[in-house]
C-alpha cells in the first residue's frame, strides 16, 4: 500500500493482523493489548500517516478531547500567561484547546458557551467579564465541566469550580505594608464595576486600616470606569487628585498596570517615590520590575493557578475522585505574597 495514499482504520488492522477493534482499543487506550501490538499498530499509523476520524469518534463517545477557554481580555499579561500555561498542560495530555477572547462584551461571551457547546467540548476554563456563571447561556442539553477564575461565586451553578488568588489578603498584605512604612493617607486605585477579585482587594485595603485603627476616607478611594486603558485612567485620575490639593503619602493599586500610571503621574508632578509617596501594585507582572523605580507589588502564584484549574478540569472531565473539601466547597484560594522592591 503506497503511503500517501488515504488509509482507514481496518486497513491498519489488516496491515497488522489484527482485528479493528483491536486498533480502536489501542487509539482510545483501553482494554489489555500487548505493548508488542501496541508498538506495531502505531508504527503503521506514524508510517500511512493515520489519523483518527475524530468527528465520529465524538459523536461515539460524547467526548471531544477538546476544551474551551473563554478569557475577558487577551491583552492582560497575567491572564494571558495563565491561558498559555493551561493549553500547554491540555495539549500535553492529548486535547485541543479552542480560546475565546470577549473583549470584555459579556454578549459576546455568552455567544462563545453556546459556540462551544455546539463544538462538544469536554469542559471549559473561564475567565470572565460577567460576575456570575450564565448557567442558563452556555449549556440547554449537556453538563459541562467549568472551572472559573475570579469570578463571584455561585452555589446554584452544581457543575462549575473555582479558582483564585486570596484577593482580600493581598489587599490587606498591601495596605498593611505601606502603615507598617509609616503611611497614614493611604489612596485606593481600584474598578467601579464591583467583580469578585476587585471588591476583595478593596475590603482587604479597609480591613488593614482598620486594624492600625486608620480612618477610612472615601477621599482617597478612587474607581475607574474602564473605558480607557489602567494606565491612562490612572494617570489621569492622580493627575486631578495631585491637581485639587488631595493629601495622600501611599496608594495601593489593584493592578500594576495602575501603579505604574500612578507613579508615572507622581514623576511628572516632581512628587518623589517613595520619599513622598509608597506605591504597591498588584499582580507581579513584568511592567512592576523593569519600571524605574521598581513597584512593590503583590505577587499572584502563576504556576499555583494553572497548576489547580487544569488538572481541576481534567477531573472532572475524566470522572476522577475529588477529595472532600474540593467537592464540598467547588472554591479553592492560592495564597499570595508581598514583593518589596523599590516603591515602599
Amino acid at each position: 500500500m503506497d503511503p500517501k495514499e488515504k488509509i482507514s482504520m481496518k486497513d491498519i488492522a489488516k496491515l497488522a493482523g489484527v482485528s479493528a477493534s483491536t486498533v480502536s482499543r489501542i487509539i482510545n487506550n483501553s482494554g489489555q493489548i500487548s505493548e508488542k501490538t501496541k508498538k506495531k499498530v502505531f508504527s503503521l499509523m506514524k508510517k500511512y500517516n493515520y489519523t483518527p476520524n475524530m468527528v465520529a469518534k465524538s459523536l461515539k463517545m460524547n467526548k471531544s478531547k477538546s476544551i474551551g477557554i473563554i478569557i475577558t481580555n487577551i491583552q492582560n499579561e497575567f491572564f494571558s500567561e495563565i491561558v498559555l500555561g493551561i493549553e500547554d498542560f491540555f495539549f500535553k495530555v492529548g486535547y485541543s484547546v479552542f480560546i475565546c477572547n470577549t473583549s470584555q462584551n459579556s454578549k459576546k461571551e455568552m455567544e462563545y458557551f453556546k459556540i462551544l457547546d455546539s463544538k462538544l467540548v469536554d469542559g471549559i476554563i473561564c475567565i470572565s467579564a460577567l460576575e456570575k456563571t450564565p448557567k442558563d447561556f452556555y449549556s440547554n442539553y449537556r453538563k459541562i465541566p467549568m472551572v472559573c477564575i475570579d469570578r463571584i461565586f455561585d452555589p446554584h451553578a452544581s457543575d462549575t469550580f473555582y479558582v483564585e488568588s486570596n484577593h482580600h489578603e493581598g489587599g490587606f498584605l498591601a495596605t498593611e505594608e505601606l502603615i507598617k512604612k509609616g503611611c497614614r493617607k493611604i489612596m485606593i486605585l481600584t474598578k467601579k464595576r464591583s467583580f469578585s477579585a476587585s471588591q476583595k482587594r478593596f475590603e482587604g485595603y479597609k480591613e488593614a486600616l482598620k486594624k492600625y485603627n486608620i480612618p477610612f476616607d472615601e477621599n482617597l478611594v478612587m474607581k475607574f470606569d474602564g473605558h480607557l486603558s489602567s494606565f491612562d485612567e490612572t494617570k489621569k485620575v492622580v493627575d486631578e487628585a495631585v491637581s485639587q490639593g488631595i493629601e495622600f503619602d501611599g496608594i495601593f493599586a489593584t493592578s500594576d498596570w495602575r501603579a505604574y500610571g500612578a507613579l508615572i503621574s507622581l514623576k511628572e508632578h516632581g512628587i518623589s517615590v517613595p520619599e513622598k509617596v509608597k506605591i504597591i501594585g498588584f499582580d507581579n507582572i513584568s511592567i512592576s520590575k523593569y519600571s524605574y523605580p521598581k513597584i512593590t507589588t503583590v505577587n499572584q502564584d502563576r504556576e499555583a493557578i494553572i497548576h489547580k484549574v487544569s488538572n481541576l478540569l481534567f477531573d472532572l472531565m475524566n470522572g476522577t475522585e475529588l477529595p472532600n473539601e474540593v467537592k464540598n466547597k467547588k472554591h479553592i484560594v492560592i495564597p499570595v505574597s508581598l514583593v518589596n522592591r523599590e516603591t515602599t
